[in-house]
């Protein structure tokens, strides 16, 4: 029964964790900083 708890915690942390990541891609996108443009600026 204490392995059933346990795996149940850890699905509950991966989703809380799934969640944070899934709203971190979101908000203003002119505070994000440009994208590097590797070898075109010579």
């Amino acid at each position: 029964m204490e392995n059933l708890h346990e795996f149940v915690e850890k699905v509950h942390d991966k989703q809380e964790k799934d969640a944070r990541n899934r709203k971190r891609g979101k908000g203003n996108p002119a505070g994000q900083l440009p994208t590097k443009q590797h070898g075109t600026q010579k």
